[in-house]
């Protein structure tokens, strides 16, 4: 069973946002001949890589509540520039809308067991995915979804 990560997605007001977003950074590799992908920069290397890239994902928190994922494809420590131990966790391209779940305020990421995971959301009901975000976050405040 894969262990995934768990992070707020910092500066994005929705889903669509962080879907932009990341739309313009594979664009940017694109354009460089990169392949489709992006790194996600952190303070600190996952110890258990090898089960997160089995299969793992980043979950992005986005204004309180578990909204989507992207495929870890890779992970990267390294050295920054003034001699700072990082970590890059490179990210599949697609963005992937989860059944929205309420999450508190953290720092930095937090291992997130698979069988904790929210379902991708067409898996929960087919076509909700089609559902404007905002409504679909209202309806998850209610309780409804």
């Amino acid at each position: 069973m894969p262990l995934h990560l768990i992070k707020l997605c910092v500066g994005a007001d929705s889903l669509d946002d962080l879907r932009q977003w990341m739309a313009a950074r594979m664009a940017e590799a694109a354009r460089r001949g990169a392949p489709a992908r992006h790194a996600h920069v952190t303070r600190m290397a996952p110890k258990r890589a090898e089960a997160i890239l089995d299969g793992g994902s980043l979950y992005w928190v986005i204004k309180g509540q578990i909204a989507a994922r992207q495929r870890i494809v890779a992970i990267e420590p390294f050295m920054d520039g003034d001699g700072i131990r990082r970590c890059k966790l490179w990210l599949d391209g697609a963005v992937v809308a989860v059944a929205p779940r309420p999450m508190r305020a953290f720092q930095g990421w937090r291992y997130y067991e698979a069988k904790d995971a929210p379902p991708d959301l067409d898996e929960t009901q087919p076509g909700l995915a089609e559902m404007p975000e905002k409504l679909r976050r209202e309806l998850a405040g209610l309780g409804l979804l």
